[in-house]
This record gives C-alpha cells, structure tokens and sequence, in this order.
C-alpha cells in the first residue's frame, strides 16, 4: 500500500527492530544529527504529519516513524504492543539515524511514547511541540472510546469493522468539515484488514484506566519525569473541538508546564494538522532556532 505521491512525496526507509521486524520512517530534509522528530497516534500514522514535514524539511530534517503495527511498518500479530514497547522502538529509531538533538512533535498516543523517549534521553531533547495529546494518566474517557476496550466487543468493533479508525474519519475533524476522500482513504488504508488492523486494537486496550493495568506504572513514571522539560522551547497547539483530548488535558498541561505557549485554535479537532498544518510549521520553523540551532 502507497498513498498518491502528491499527498505522501517524501524520501522512506526502514528500520530494524527487535523480533525481526521493520519500522517505516519518513526522513526528509538536510542530513544531521539535529532533527524534528514526529511521533502519532492511533489511529493514524506519519501521513498526520504531512503537511508540517512538507514545509519544515526545506530547512530542517524531519524524521517521523510509524509504530509497529501502524502505517507501512510490519504489522506482527503477537506485538509487543504496549506503551513500553513502542518507546523501545522509537529509541532504536533516533540510535539507528545517529539522532543528538530532538525537537519532539506530538500527537496522541505519541505524547506518552515520545515523553517516554524524553525520560530515558533528557538531555537529547531540544524543544517539545503537543497537538492534542497526553503522556498522564486522567480518568477522562469518552464512552465512545471506552466501548472499544469491552472485552471481545471492543476487538470486533476495532478489527472486525473498523470502527475506530473509520469513526475518526468523520469524528477526528471540526464540525462540518469533511476530509478530501483521497485524504480520508489514505488515513485508512493502512488498516484494511483484520490481520493489519492489529495496533489499532491493542493501543485501545493499553490504555490504563484501572490501577493494576501493567501500563499504569510506565505512565505514572514518565508523568514524574515531565517537570524536568519546563524551561525549554515548549508549544501546545490545541483543537477545541477535540472530543477526546479536550480542556481537561489542556488543564493539566498548563500546571505541568505553566511556561509552555498555547496555541488555542477553537476551528480545530483531533487531527489538528488537516486544518491548521502552516500554522504549526510556522511554530517549528520559528522555534528552530532556539532549539536546533
């Protein structure tokens, strides 16, 4: 599977992982150890990202993975798949592209992921820029998204039907706005299966709402580790119309990091890049200097 190239242009590797398998990455932009590193979610993958590597690579190099799992990676059966896991993997990308300085963009679940690069590599990290995301535990769920961890009916909601990435579709954008169908269906091309719907199922199940999930503690210590960030380049760009990540998540962010610029954007959704892309390059370009050099 390969999106149009005039939506998805960029140059692509793969990397190895444990287990035998293969990351995709975009590495696009000059050559160096310094880099925007772009880290998504679920359910989507690095095309989220298009847009902001598009006009931030001209300058800069641009580096965004998809998880295990996810987009054109491998997508094993057996995982591993938790929160642990994919931080792993997302080290032995920055090692395998000799990666020393790191200006983190992050979206979803890659908030907890790439904070959790940022606890194991505090010094690497140069800048930080958030899009509706978390890396903290907040009893805040929506039902909507609760019903897809039910045992056995949450699996055939997200593989059997797609429910979960083919929702987000419609649900993930500001009221009234439509993504363009090529756009709509390369976000979900990737997943057109049960077999590569895989990630997608187990991401919703490693969300720790109870106590004794075994990804609970993974979370709770890269939220202890967040303070230690406050006083570099900080960015939140946020859509208002989120209706997972919304001013709960905001709220905690702004105690956490009470120096971070916000940036409100109340025409914005979930997958805030498909609306508001130049203004978050803009961000990274003017940021660049601070944190890159």
């Amino acid at each position: 599977m390969n999106p149009p190239q005039n939506l998805y242009p960029f140059q692509r590797l793969r990397i190895p992982v444990d287990g035998g398998h293969e990351i995709h990455a975009v590495d696009e932009g000059p050559r160096s150890d310094k880099a925007f590193l772009f880290v998504h979610g679920n359910p989507t993958w690095s095309f989220f990202f298009r847009d902001p590597i598009a006009r931030v690579s001209p300058e800069h190099r641009c580096v965004a993975p998809d998880h295990l799992g996810c987009g054109l990676s491998d997508k094993p059966q057996a995982g591993p798949y938790s929160l642990a896991d994919h931080i792993d993997r997302l080290e032995a990308v920055v090692d395998h592209l000799g990666l020393r300085s790191i200006h983190l963009v992050l979206h979803d679940w890659g908030g907890a992921i790439g904070m959790g690069l940022a606890q194991r590599r505090p010094d690497a990290i140069k800048g930080i820029c958030l899009l509706n995301t978390a890396a903290f535990f907040s009893p805040h769920i929506p039902s909507r998204i609760a019903i897809c961890r039910w045992p056995w009916v949450g699996s055939f909601i997200n593989r059997r039907l797609n429910g979960f990435a083919r929702a987000a579709i419609t649900m993930a954008v500001p009221g009234g706005h439509l993504l363009p169908e090529p756009v709509a269906q390369a976000y979900l091309a990737p997943y057109g299966n049960h077999h590569d719907r895989v990630a997608i199922d187990r991401f919703v199940q490693d969300i720790p709402m109870e106590k004794g999930h075994p990804t609970r503690p993974v979370l709770d210590a890269i939220e202890a580790s967040l303070a230690q960030h406050g006083d570099k380049p900080l960015d939140i760009h946020w859509g208002e119309q989120d209706f997972c990540f919304n001013h709960h998540f905001l709220k905690r962010w702004r105690e956490i990091w009470p120096k971070a610029r916000i940036h409100h954007h109340p025409d914005g959704a979930h997958y805030l890049t498909e609306t508001h892309g130049q203004l978050i390059a803009s961000t990274l370009l003017e940021r660049a200097g601070e944190s890159l050099g």
